[in-house]
């Protein structure tokens, strides 16, 4: 089937699709404030350009919309029924591109995790999640500054 919208309606649509700020990214940066953690946003300088970066524990996060990146919950496993060629290419480049950041990444050293749309609905679970991440092993060691008096 074709697409119901005609091509100017279509790339309107598309266009009000946020990459950044949305509410799943908004709901993990919350509970990573609640947690402690200092952390940078976008880092366009790093493959993918990780929607959340703690650079002190070399740690990328991607917050993924179950839909836009083929998860294979029920929500991510939906494929729309109008125009579904376009949308089986689109999800399948997402999850190639994901696979290629996830693997530049790490080769740079860096530990990265997805936590998908779907995972937010456990609050304590995500907050138990992100906990574990802080703990795991840290970049380099800090040195403690002593005081003689």
């Amino acid at each position: 089937m074709t697409d119901v919208y005609p091509p100017e309606k279509r790339s309107a649509v598309m266009r009000r699709v946020r990459s950044k700020d949305t509410a799943p990214e908004l709901t993990v940066r919350k509970a990573l404030t609640k947690l402690g953690a200092r952390y940078r946003l976008h880092r366009a300088d790093l493959p993918g350009k990780p929607d959340i970066v703690l650079p002190g524990r070399r740690l990328a996060l991607f917050v993924h919309g179950c839909f836009w990146h083929g998860h294979d919950c029920a929500r991510g496993a939906r494929v729309p029924k109008q125009n579904r060629d376009y949308w089986v290419g689109k999800v399948g480049r997402n999850r190639a591109r994901d696979a290629a950041s996830r693997e530049a990444l790490a080769a740079l050293g860096w530990r990265v995790e997805t936590i998908w749309e779907c995972e937010l609905e456990d609050v304590a679970g995500l907050g138990a999640r992100l906990a574990h991440l802080l703990q795991g092993h840290p970049g380099k060691p800090r040195q403690r500054l002593v005081l003689d008096l």
